[in-house]
């Protein structure tokens, strides 16, 4: 693997590619995470049902989020120079990179999340529902929720892996290949996962948009304190098995596909 910097392009193509090569494969880790975390318990929110429902939403956000996740990355490191391969620069160009794939993932999420608990039968449904409930910043339901979980996770995982990726190849005298930042995005997805579900709790919450009894909720710490009151502190770790085998097997497919790519293209675009 090189240690030359990627293209704009190269980014652009490479984070294309491992986008999809998770979210698709993966998928109904995914739908059980959700339906672990829904007020209506796991069996009333569709069980082992119909795992892949909500597929077409989250395939059709999964490149596109994943673009603008890696563009910005690998675009901010380059802007701040030197100070862009520290631990800090690092957490700000995750942060930075999250904020701008938030602004793909979180509609789509919206309509995924709400199919996979059996809300909507379709996703043309979910999307008129939507509409008609909240008019088109409905898409947007949980952004600042969201962001508020994806920075401390990526502000985790990211200076983790890069990090690891250093260790291991100065240890071996040469940069990591593509199967062993697998396996590093791996332990560090993981332990970044876990750390950051009841974050993850909160935001599904706020995007199925009320409890079970049909109360909505409103603000994540309105929402996490509802949570931690009404059904105690275990409530806010839900999902954390698979999410934390889902990201995971997701951290070692995403950045292995992401770096394989990048090492392909490199020299392409």
């Amino acid at each position: 693997m090189t240690d030359r910097q990627p293209s704009f392009m190269c980014s652009l193509f490479a984070g294309a590619f491992a986008g999809p090569c998770v979210d698709i494969a993966l998928y109904p880790l995914d739908t059980i995470k959700t339906r672990l975390q829904s007020p209506h318990g796991f069996l009333k929110a569709g069980g082992f049902r119909g795992v892949y429902a909500g597929l077409g939403a989250g395939a059709l956000g999964s490149a596109p989020g994943s673009m603008f996740f890696f563009t910005t990355y690998e675009g901010t490191k380059k802007l701040m120079g030197a100070r862009g391969e520290t631990a800090n620069g690092h957490v700000v160009a995750a942060s930075a990179g999250e904020v701008m794939a938030c602004l793909v993932r979180v509609p789509t999420e919206n309509v995924k999340q709400k199919m996979q608990v059996g809300a909507y039968p379709s996703m043309t449904k979910c999307v008129r529902g939507i509409m008609a409930e909240a008019g088109a910043m409905g898409f947007f339901t949980g952004y600042l929720t969201t962001v508020a979980r994806e920075i401390p996770f990526s502000a985790i995982q990211f200076p983790l892996y890069e990090a690891s990726k250093k260790a291991w190849g100065d240890w071996q005298g040469r940069p990591v290949n593509a199967l062993q930042a697998s396996l590093c995005g791996s332990v560090c997805g993981g332990f970044s996962a876990a750390v950051t579900t009841p974050l993850d709790v909160t935001k599904t919450r706020l995007m199925l948009g009320k409890d079970k009894d049909g109360v909505p909720y409103k603000g994540m710490l309105s929402t996490m304190g509802r949570i931690y009151t009404s059904e105690g502190a275990g409530a806010l770790f839900s999902g954390i098995v698979p999410r934390v085998f889902w990201i995971s097997i997701g951290g070692a497919v995403f950045l292995g596909a992401y770096e394989q790519a990048k090492t392909v293209l490199i020299d392409v675009v």
